[in-house]
């Protein structure tokens, strides 16, 4: 065989490959079970390597699940995308465009008054405004912003509780996420149970339906895109963000449970191209396992070098 025939052999293996999701970690890998996890490659996409997620997993002792799209040419990268992984704090961006989508832009200045028996979450805002309450948009910026759960969980009561939450999905066109608890009952949901789930092609296409589509008004749009980008949690800046190259611009949402889970949702800006839609989530067995922030780190840079985006230079690949 020649040196050329040879290059494009390896070459059309190497695409074969891609098309079928990375090998699953852990036990109760029965092929059937593969078929219902993992979310078949779109027509039309071109994933364009094997980003050795499956290697990241064992160096971690983590599952990944991951779905990325530039919608500027349509590439992809999955993996685990149709399995499901706990929301934790991501609920809240979804929560806050419920509101935006059910109050007018004026509705948002309407005062929401509490109690300290309200305080059940985090509420490193809130804390500190229980005698004169907050407004709505007050509560959104503390809940997307700062991850105050416990403006979360007056946002999902302003909206009919986790049921209207997941009411709100389905009107989005989300046939598979589901609120079930308010902060801080959903971190303890364990591994296997379904209840306060989405997947990662799930809530990217949520994300993208909310900042990039026509789901809100343009008004409400820019706001939660406004919050989104302005970030202020410890964790934002080490996740999806720490694996971008300098200068690209990120929108996104973060969250921390129990069981190493670690999340990262984000529409992402890159110079002189399309945004990309990216779903970063992560757990590790054991309830009291500690997240990983370097492993979301890893993984977005991995998949960013994969989806091959003009002008920019495939990054390499490097061992865990």
């Amino acid at each position: 065989m020649t040196a050329d025939r040879q290059a494009r052999s390896r070459r059309a293996l190497l695409a074969a490959s891609v098309l079928v999701p990375l090998t699953a970690c852990g036990t109760g890998d029965h092929p059937a079970d593969r078929a219902r996890r993992h979310t078949p490659v779109p027509s039309g996409t071109s994933p364009v390597r094997d980003l050795r997620l499956a290697d990241l997993e064992r160096a971690y002792g983590a599952r990944v699940g991951v779905y990325a799209l530039a919608t500027g040419t349509g590439a992809t990268v999955v993996h685990r995308a149709g399995e499901r992984f706990a929301f934790c704090s991501t609920f809240k961006a979804l929560a806050a465009a419920a509101v935006l989508h059910h109050r007018s832009p004026g509705g948002l200045d309407r005062r929401v008054t509490y109690t300290e028996a309200d305080l059940r979450s985090t509420a490193p805002i809130t804390g500190r405004h229980v005698a004169r309450g907050m407004t709505l948009r007050e509560l959104c910026d503390a809940a997307v912003r700062h991850s105050d759960g416990t403006a979360g969980n007056l946002l999902m009561r302003d909206i009919g509780g986790p049921a209207g939450l997941t009411a709100y999905l389905r009107r989005l066109g989300d046939t598979t996420s589901r609120m079930d608890h308010y902060e801080p009952d959903l971190h303890d949901v364990p591994p296997g149970d379904p209840a306060d789930t989405t997947t990662p092609q799930a809530i990217a296409g949520d994300f993208r339906t909310l900042l990039l589509g026509t789901a809100l008004p343009a008004r409400e749009r820019r706001l939660l895109m406004d919050w989104l980008s302005r970030n202020a949690t410890d964790v934002g800046a080490r996740r999806i963000r720490a694996g971008l190259p300098e200068g690209w611009k990120v929108a996104d949402k973060t969250g921390t449970g129990h069981y190493g889970r670690a999340n990262d949702i984000a529409i992402v800006h890159p110079p002189r191209t399309e945004p990309l839609v990216l779903a970063v989530m992560t757990d590790r067995p054991g309830r009291g396992t500690d997240p990983s922030d370097p492993l979301i780190a890893e993984t977005t840079r991995r998949t960013v070098a994969a989806l091959g985006l003009p002008g920019l230079p495939s990054a390499s690949i490097t061992g865990p």
